[in-house]
């Protein structure tokens, strides 16, 4: 067994190791989600923290860690009243990212159920996390039908297997802890609040504390086991502060004053649910007891708010997680001065029963955590939009003229970026067809998961059996193999693999046009919250995302295919307009990344979203060819290898040319307004008309029905 990095002999990441050890003394807190940039040690800090879990009295023999002094009634393995009871070392199970489902909640032995008539069943992670830590390194990048059985677990601290008639049941409660990197895709919501704390992590910038961890992380290389014997006096006085924790937590007194504290803080910070405040009750008790006290104090719920609240806030996929601090300090200190001076109030760090929350560490300290964002809003744009002109793309560039007459320059005819409009739910867009892609929300695809529709020979190892077909394939074989018992003889041959229908998720590719046609402050605010509502469509059916830009003289990617749907967003809102229409170069440009991503996923297919007017502006080429010729060229290229294609017409005013619609024509694709583009057009439209009618039933004196 490999030797795991110390647990004290990581540098800094303060918060990151007070918010495990927390989840130490306490494992009612509910796990840690670990954000942050490749390379900061999240998976070396939370793999360590398995060497100073207490150990786990269990049920010998017992598969499912059953405790000995309350053994599960209805545990596979059991029953176990006289079971002798053993202990070993707590567990830290990993779920890989493209782990099955049979590997997670275990496997049935199909061919002796069907054979036998009996039930053997092997035990999958979650039955080994049971009393433990399961741990999802790039937890984001987990499949959703692993996450929806994750989520079914912690809700129910058990896991359920149905199958084929064959039904097992077992205890399955564990700390759920999970790091990720932001950059490529977030959580779904679901998940998310499952977690009960949330840190933010990021390397150093002080060059002392970065060459400490490379001197640590060189010596621990060179001899694993003799680095480890170094650091095993402060790994054993902090393993035996968190029994002592533990011991002392059933002790701590969470008064009304705190409890108090806790509700306002939630209250104002409007997150969804009591979640929030229940994990906050805990992780300021647990804080307490890593202290050495007895009474929650104000410090304590402040440092709760800090690590349970910011992925709570959230209140859509492209807010940025944190905190106001100053906010948070004003809730607190308003309850303060209601509570006077006398209550549970912390004396401060220093003062009596302090010692605060950071777990000890030798070697240089941590700077601490990087400076939280305040509340969205700040510092963006609030020009009005009703009276900004349109502006037109049929002047270059360069000459523009500069500020209060001053000469033209490179780049002066773009306009600031605007704010983009409220995003709104929209239509559904599919890939036609059948795909195999990866497991989504979007187009039709064969799956692991969803509806049966047929069946045929396994290729490789049996994941889904199909039993009707499986018995239709072995029966008329059953004269021939001998049979003379109850059970049905089976054979490899005879075995049928369920085909099933579901959804996948598409690599949607938006080409936006940002040239001067599109620089009025209104029409570009519009167009930015259509496709800001898309790329939220595109985060609830995991898709992978890119965006090209065409503006000026070139069309350039502002961000290459990705799953972290918020950089995208970011990208979008600081979006400069302005110069020409290079309609040709983003549709061209399009088609080279489109060709990349075929290589690198050929299952994925792609939905490539135009949002544009139609217009094509520039210089003919040496061909005599003119812009929308080249424009139309290059939309027939994508047509031609079956690229499934969606214009979003951003026409606007009282006479339209109808570009946008042949544009979609050469795509062999589909035109749709933004109007049209709204899920809601049509059913608003309706609920006018049924308000109409109801104010003039009212205004009438007429009886109305009831709703």
């Amino acid at each position: 067994m490999s030797t795991p990095f110390p647990f004290t002999a990581v540098v800094g990441m303060d918060d990151l190791r007070l918010a495990l050890l927390l989840n130490a003394v306490s494992p009612a807190v509910g796990g840690v989600l670990v954000r942050g940039e490749k390379g900061t040690a999240k998976s070396t800090a939370v793999r360590a923290l398995s060497a100073l879990l207490p150990e786990v009295p269990v049920v010998a023999g017992c598969r499912f860690s059953c405790a000995p002094e309350a053994p599960d009634p209805r545990c596979p393995d059991g029953p176990h009243e006289t079971a002798p009871g053993a202990s070993r070392p707590a567990r830290m199970v990993e779920l890989p990212v493209g782990a099955s489902e049979d590997r997670l909640v275990g496997a049935l032995d199909i061919e002796r159920a069907l054979s036998e008539g009996v039930k053997a069943f092997e035990p999958g992670l979650l039955a080994d996390a049971h009393r433990g830590v399961l741990y999802v390194d790039e937890v984001n990048l987990l499949h959703d039908h692993l996450v929806d059985l994750l989520l079914d677990a912690a809700a129910m601290g058990a896991s359920y297997v149905e199958r084929e008639g064959v039904s097992v049941r077992h205890a399955a409660r564990f700390l759920l802890v999970g790091t990720m990197n932001p950059e490529e895709g977030e959580l779904r919501p679901q998940l998310l609040d499952r977690f009960g704390l949330t840190v933010e992590v990021a390397a150093s910038r002080e060059p002392e504390q970065r060459v400490e961890v490379v001197r640590r992380r060189l010596a621990f290389d060179d001899d694993p086991a003799g680095f480890a014997a170094r650091w095993a006096e402060e790994e054993t006085a902090l393993r035996n502060r968190i029994v002592a924790a533990r011991a002392l937590l059933p002790e701590v007194r969470l008064g009304d004053a705190a409890l108090l504290r806790i509700a306002a803080t939630c209250a104002a910070f409007e997150v969804d649910g009591m979640r929030a405040d229940i994990v906050m009750a805990r992780t300021a008790t647990a804080l307490a007891a890593w202290a050495g006290r007895t009474d929650v104090l104000a410090e304590d719920v402040r440092q709760a708010a800090l690590l349970a609240l910011p992925h709570r806030r959230r209140r859509n996929p492209f807010d940025a997680p944190g905190l106001d601090e100053d906010k948070l300090d004003d809730t607190l200190d308003e309850f303060k001065r209601e509570d006077g001076d006398g209550g549970d109030d912390d004396p401060g760090p220093d003062g009596p029963g302090g010692g605060g929350g950071i777990p000890p560490q030798s070697g240089p300290e941590g700077s601490g955590a990087p400076d939280t964002p305040h509340e969205s809003g700040a510092g963006q744009d609030d020009t009005p939009v009703e009276h900004a002109p349109e502006a037109r793309d049929d002047t270059p560039a360069e000459a523009e003229p500069g500020p209060q007459g001053q000469p033209g320059r490179a780049g002066a005819g773009e306009q600031s970026a605007v704010r983009a409009a409220e995003p709104f739910r929209t239509k559904t867009l599919s890939v036609p067809g059948l795909g195999e892609g990866a497991a989504g929300r979007r187009s039709r695809a064969r799956t692991e998961h969803g509806r049966t529709t047929g069946s045929r020979q396994p290729r490789g190892a049996l994941t889904k059996l199909h039993l009707a077909a499986t018995v239709q394939a072995a029966a008329p074989h059953q004269r021939a193999r001998g049979r003379s018992g109850p059970g049905l003889v089976v054979r490899r041959d005879d075995l049928r693999q369920a085909t099933r229908e579901g959804r996948e998720g598409n690599l949607v590719l938006f080409v936006v046009d940002a040239s001067g046609s599109m620089a009025a402050r209104r029409r570009m605010s519009a167009v930015k919250g259509a496709v800001l509502s898309l790329l939220l469509d595109a985060y609830q059916r995991r898709d992978k995302v890119g965006l090209i830009t065409f503006r000026g003289k070139e069309a350039e990617v502002a961000l290459p295919p990705t799953s972290s749907v918020d950089a995208a967003a970011a990208r979008l809102e600081s979006l400069p307009t302005g110069g020409r229409t290079p309609l040709a170069a983003g549709l061209l440009k399009a088609h080279d990344v489109l060709r990349v991503e075929r290589m690198r996923d050929p299952a994925r297919r792609p939905l490539l979203l135009v949002v544009t007017d139609g217009r094509a502006t520039g210089a003919r080429t040496a061909d005599g060819a003119d812009p929308v010729a080249l424009a139309a060229r290059a939309a027939r290229l994508h047509a031609s290898e079956g690229t499934a294609s969606v214009v979003v017409d951003c026409e606007s005013g009282p006479v339209r040319l109808g570009l946008a619609a042949s544009l979609a024509a050469d795509l062999e694709g589909t035109a749709i307004t933004l109007d049209e583009l709204r899920a809601d057009s049509i059913a608003g439209l309706v609920r006018d008309v049924q308000r109409d009618v109801r104010q003039a039933q009212a205004h009438n004196g007429r009886p109305r029905r009831a709703a």
